[in-house]
């Protein structure tokens, strides 16, 4: 709750609570697209808003549809892209989020993301995204490449660049469009705006449609799909909507969102503290403490993930989780591996890294 986002709510739950998009525009949404045009990956310039990530998620593939006149969606596993009837079909993170709701909708097709940790790098995640088209897909279904540049629900697996560039290259090859869906990592989760438009991507993984949620508004329900002119163009009137979508009072907290980040310098503090955060989580890797458990310390900015070896306690994310709460540490799992994640606030100080790792250590420790 940073007092100048609560401060921007709070004058406009006085003001204009929320104003139906198709009825009228109101100046917080205007005011905030001409915020977030200027920082998008080069070339997009045109934003749908939403609430959920799942909904821009489902609405980026309906753009997508629309625009190439093919239907199928081929997904990475791993990959976590929401609870709704069509993004669950998506979404390879847990069967958790798709069991007893089957069947699923057609046209999505998974194919491996690589996970070096666990043997599969790019060449052979390639050679099997090429097999997919020789066995299963032809060019002329496919709509849509849809990646996580770093799973989430998934075990907080950053892709490799490398995967990344070739993707898009492919993507083309098919006259197929690449959707990067940043709704976790988006807004400086990874030590840049967006992952796909840093430094460790590079200039090659512009994608052709882009989702966003989460960071857009410190938890303020909002979402958005950033994409070309070109291909919004092709949804007519009324394709795409929502009661909510662009809400008022969401889109002030956006606003002042955006202002924090950039004038708290909040990426640049996310892309150092989380060199400090993995800095800290390797010693702790190298200790006596963690008994050689750990076996991969990884991520982007303030976006880590720490994974367990076979060979430790089944169920010891769980059991830690429960362990850091004692120490006043909030810390999830995710994966269907044994793997914990730090989400610390971008805003995070060097003192707080090192004492959220010090009550880490010591949790650990109580597990072990």
């Amino acid at each position: 709750s940073h007092p100048r986002v609560v401060a921007a709510a709070k004058e406009q739950v006085e003001n204009i609570v929320h104003s139906q998009v198709n009825i009228g525009y109101h100046d917080k949404m205007l005011e905030l697209t001409e915020m977030l045009l200027p920082n998008l990956p080069r070339g997009l310039d045109t934003i749908y808003y939403g609430t959920t990530g799942a909904e821009a998620v489902e609405n980026a593939v309906k753009m997508a549809r629309a625009m190439t006149g093919k239907h199928a969606v081929v997904v990475f596993r791993g990959g976590y892209h929401g609870r709704t009837f069509g993004t669950m079909a998506m979404t390879t993170s847990s069967r958790i989020y798709r069991q007893k709701f089957g069947p699923l909708i057609p046209g999505i097709h998974v194919t491996p993301f690589p996970y070096e940790y666990h043997g599969i790098t790019t060449d052979m995640a390639m050679e099997e995204l090429e097999q997919l088209f020789k066995d299963t897909l032809h060019e002329d279904d496919v709509a849509a490449f849809l990646i996580e540049p770093v799973l989430g629900e998934g075990g907080y697996v950053p892709a490799p660049p490398d995967f990344l560039r070739k993707v898009r290259e492919f993507a083309n090859s098919k006259r197929a469009l690449m959707i990067c869906d940043e709704v976790q990592t988006g807004f400086g989760r990874t030590g840049s705006l967006f992952a796909c438009d840093s430094d460790y991507y590079g200039d090659d993984v512009a994608p052709d449609i882009l989702t966003m949620a989460k960071g857009i508004a410190s938890g303020f329900p909002l979402s958005g799909v950033a994409t070309y002119r070109e291909i919004a163009n092709q949804c007519d009137p009324g394709m795409l909507g929502g009661t909510y979508a662009g809400n008022a009072l969401s889109c002030a907290a956006a606003i002042a969102t955006q202002k924090v980040i950039q004038e708290e310098n909040l990426v640049e503090n996310s892309a150092k503290m989380g060199e400090r955060l993995r800095d800290n989580l390797r010693s702790i890797q190298q200790s006596e403490v963690s008994k050689g458990l750990i076996g991969d310390v990884r991520g982007l900015g303030l976006m880590t993930g720490v994974e367990f070896i076979k060979e430790a306690e089944p169920g010891i994310k769980a059991k830690l989780s429960e362990a850091c709460v004692e120490e006043n540490l909030l810390l999830l799992g995710c994966s269907t591996y044994e793997v914990v994640r730090f989400v610390p606030p971008l805003n995070i100080s060097e003192d707080d890294i090192d004492i959220g790792c010090e009550k880490f250590e010591k949790a650990l420790k109580s597990v072990l």
